[in-house]
């Protein structure tokens, strides 16, 4: 391959010949993909690798006018496939989760997050951190409609994408946006009147 400067790059990709420079630039980010991902996917990686590399290219050609320069062009390219890759990677991942799997734990539990397990959190701190836990729970429960309760456990408890959580509630992701917003601050009013702030709850969570 080619060994380009990030002009020289620019200015390949965007040339008459530029099919030789895409080749180049295709195979770099094969093997970075390959590089990144051999951890993450069990299966044949050729498959999926291919796929990503397409949409990554795509990305990366239509935002050529957007490179600065900052670092080498081949860096910037590798960084817009990795998040290419993995937003599909996290998409494929939900895409057979039904929303009421989304909203709910895996145990049929409330939602514990992982700092409720850690180790250096001291006995006196987890008390006050399950109390905000389950005081926020309640709030949740009883403040909010039962569209936005869907949507907070949805992608704030379980993490699904935006635009999973909007594809199975039938909206799309301005109004699920919105739709998350008014439960932010539905419950920000809720709990102030309660003489607890959104910062007391953050401060409990503070290593």
């Amino acid at each position: 391959m080619v060994e380009r400067t990030n002009a020289e790059w620019l200015a390949d990709l965007q040339g008459p010949d530029s099919d030789s420079a895409i080749s180049d630039l295709r195979d770099t980010l094969l093997r970075g993909l390959r590089a990144a991902l051999s951890s993450h996917i069990r299966k044949d990686l050729s498959f999926v690798i291919e796929d990503f590399v397409q949409d990554a290219l795509l990305k990366i050609l239509d935002n050529l006018d957007s490179f600065r320069g900052e670092s080498r062009f081949t860096t910037w390219a590798q960084k817009i496939a990795i998040h290419v890759a993995y937003t599909e990677l996290r998409r494929r991942r939900w895409q057979d989760v039904s929303l009421q799997e989304m909203i709910e734990s895996q145990d049929g539990n409330d939602f514990t997050p992982a700092i409720l397990t850690d180790p250096g959190v001291s006995p006196e701190k987890k008390v006050t951190q399950r109390a905000l836990l389950e005081f926020v729970q309640r709030m949740i429960d009883e403040e909010l409609t039962e569209r936005q309760r869907q949507a907070v456990k949805a992608v704030m408890f379980s993490g699904a994408p935006i635009a999973e959580v909007a594809r199975r509630m039938n909206t799309n992701r301005n109004a699920l946006y919105k739709l998350l917003y008014d439960a932010r601050q539905r419950l920000q009013r809720s709990m102030l009147a309660h003489g607890i702030s959104p910062q007391d709850v953050l401060a409990a969570f503070e290593q």
